[in-house]
């Protein structure tokens, strides 16, 4: 049988089945290149997919996980506590500090930077004249009664010596505790600073004879402003027995802070007072006249500063600010009120006494030709001073306490100096408060 196209229908499925054979010789023959191929398009594919999905996670991981980058030394604090500066200064070598008012600590390995309030020019200046004072031992405070700060600080002893003469509480007040009894005198009996007092005998002695309230032909009339500008002791020996007693006395002395420790910035001993019950030891201790009542050379500048300012006792302080290596502060002082022992108005009357110490009084010889000079025209002066020798008789201690404040202006200053002589006077105190307050006024 043909086809319509004159082929025999078998020749054509013979043709359709070898071209269908060798369809199949071909695909076979390139099949391992095709599985080849796609593996591998599968397996990048696979890849591409898993490496993504792990980047995305560490991303995502990353984006919450805490920053192991640590800014600065973990061991650094982050501020100081009027504490810690305490501890820090307790061991230290004062003298960089004193000379130079800066000084640097080591803690945890780093290192601090102190900045002090100390006027090294000042401190200079006293320290050369405390040299050449020809006193056994000298000590200087000068604090700026406005905010407490230590403008000076300086220790001197003859044959060297690593104690701060400054900070230590084993001195007699003398007759620098007169300035507590006429404060008490004036906000409790009703004194004046121009009320008129009676003495019997010399102005610097006190027996039990010249304590009797009486007057008569050999009894000399005074101010109350002349009796303490000229430290007459019987006039306060008879103030402590008949106007102020035990219990003001006590009242006053712990208000002016004795018996009771100063916080600063390094340790300072607490200065003494034992008030007894019987007439004379009460004369004594009003006067001053006694061995007993003992004080600190900066806490002697705090009893000034607090007739300088008003009445208020701003907190002493010597370390300005403390920094890290970086600059960071880490410490920054804060004036702070620490007591406020009087009114204005009494301080205002105190200082009126205290001029007339210089005017009249017991430091009239030392100021008087520093207060002729131009540069103390516009210049408050007031000062109280005490003299008394130790308990054997070997040393003569001998203060100033001053203030100077210069009118219309925020430069005020409160000093205290404490001259030790031996058998040979040096330089008394007065003066030396002179030249200091003379170099600091017109420097």
């Amino acid at each position: 049988m043909r086809s319509k196209s004159g082929q025999p229908s078998g020749w054509r499925d013979y043709q359709r089945s070898l071209k269908g054979n060798s369809r199949r010789k071909n695909v076979l023959s390139r099949l391992p290149l095709l599985v080849l191929y796609s593996g591998c398009a599968f397996l990048i594919i696979f890849l591409v997919f898993w490496s993504g999905s792990r980047i995305s996670g560490y991303l995502s991981q990353a984006s919450h996980r805490p920053s192991d980058k640590v800014e600065g030394p973990v061991d650094i604090p982050e501020s100081f506590s009027k504490e810690d500066i305490a501890g820090v200064l307790r061991d230290m070598d004062s003298a960089p500090l004193s000379l130079t008012g800066h000084y640097f600590f080591e803690m945890d390995g780093m290192r601090f930077s102190v900045n002090s309030s100390l006027d090294p020019a000042l401190q200079k200046y006293i320290l050369d004249l405390l040299r050449r004072s020809r006193t056994q031992q000298a000590a200087v405070v000068v604090l700026s009664p406005n905010d407490g700060r230590v403008l000076a600080m300086v220790s001197y002893a003859k044959g060297g010596g690593e104690e701060n003469l400054c900070l230590k509480a084993d001195f007699p007040a003398a007759s620098l505790f007169k300035m507590v009894s006429a404060a008490a005198a004036m906000e409790t009996a009703g004194f004046t600073p121009n009320r008129t007092v009676f003495f019997y005998g010399r102005k610097h002695t006190l027996y039990k004879s010249q304590l009797k309230k009486r007057t008569g032909k050999y009894t000399s009339k005074t101010s109350f402003r002349k009796a303490f500008a000229s430290s007459i002791n019987s006039v306060f020996g008879k103030l402590g027995i008949y106007d102020l007693g035990q219990t003001v006395m006590t009242e006053y002395a712990d208000r002016f802070l004795f018996n009771r420790d100063i916080p600063f910035d390094l340790p300072v001993g607490v200065s003494y007072i034992d008030i007894p019950d019987d007439d004379f030891g009460l004369a004594e201790i009003s006067s001053g006249f006694n061995k007993k009542t003992l004080i600190s050379p900066l806490h002697a500048v705090l009893l000034v500063s607090a007739v300088a300012n008003s009445g208020i006792v701003m907190a002493p302080w010597l370390v300005d600010h403390i920094s890290d290596e970086s600059g960071h502060i880490i410490y920054k002082s804060k004036p702070s009120v620490l007591a406020s022992p009087i009114s204005r108005g009494t301080a205002e009357d105190m200082r009126v006494l205290m001029r007339d110490t210089i005017r009249y009084g017991t430091c009239k010889k030392s100021f008087q030709k520093v207060r002729r000079k131009k540069a103390f025209k516009d210049v408050d002066l007031g000062a109280k001073t005490g003299t008394i020798n130790d308990k054997m008789d070997r040393y003569k201690y001998d203060w100033l306490a001053a203030y100077a404040l210069r009118k219309n202006s925020s430069k005020a200053m409160c000093i205290v100096v404490l001259s030790i002589h031996g058998e040979k006077l040096g330089i008394r105190a007065s003066d030396l408060g002179r030249y200091i307050i003379n170099y600091y006024i017109t420097s």
